[in-house]
């Protein structure tokens, strides 16, 4: 388990860029190429676990420079697991997503997990903790099982498979730069000069 919440550097080995490349931030190129959700725009995609200790450090960061973004980035999360805790976790993510609870309780299942001790990783544990949130237990229980949430579960993990994502939380820029830095700020740093760069392209 520990391996795959380590932070995204302890793994990542930057290659060195082509020549021919304008590209400077620490990365490391993925194999290939992976389809963007918004061609039209530069694609950022953290890869993330509500039950990554170092996800819930990271949180406020990412979002404070998610909310910083120009028109011309879309940032994307997919919530990712490996275990059947971290994919009930993962349900639950997506469906607050679908159900429109996203903005209002994403840092509140956070902070159930890593300051109250919840343990939200079974169907019941999750109603009965969004049941106190004021939600409608039974469906919200229906949701977690949906087509449409089981669904977006799949197509993460196909994502992440597809890109070899081993670690969270990891950032993806245009679907081919896995991103690197000591620190959350050199990472963000990082992945700003790369945006910058593709930009120019």
């Amino acid at each position: 388990m520990q391996n795959r919440r380590r932070f995204l550097t302890a793994a990542a080995a930057l290659l060195a860029l082509p020549a021919t490349s304008a590209l400077s931030a620490p990365y490391e190129r993925l194999s290939r190429q992976h389809l963007k959700a918004n061609p039209n725009k530069i694609e950022v995609i953290e890869f993330f676990s509500y039950a990554c200790n170092h996800c819930n450090d990271f949180n406020p960061i990412i979002k404070a420079w998610a909310a910083r973004q120009p028109a011309d980035v879309a940032f994307r999360r997919l919530h990712v697991g490996w275990n059947a805790a971290w994919s009930s976790l993962a349900r639950l993510y997506y469906a607050l997503e679908v159900s429109g609870d996203l903005a209002r309780l994403d840092d509140a299942v956070f902070a159930a997990l890593h300051k109250e001790g919840r343990r939200l990783y079974t169907d019941r544990s999750i109603i009965e903790w969004y049941v106190q949130q004021g939600g409608n237990g039974q469906k919200f229980g229906e949701l977690l099982k949906s087509f449409a949430v089981v669904s977006k579960q799949q197509q993460a993990e196909q994502v992440r498979d597809s890109m070899g994502i081993d670690s969270v939380p990891t950032l993806v820029v245009e679907g081919l730069y896995q991103m690197s830095g000591n620190t959350f700020e050199e990472l963000l740093k990082n992945t700003d000069q790369l945006i910058a760069q593709v930009r120019k392209k």
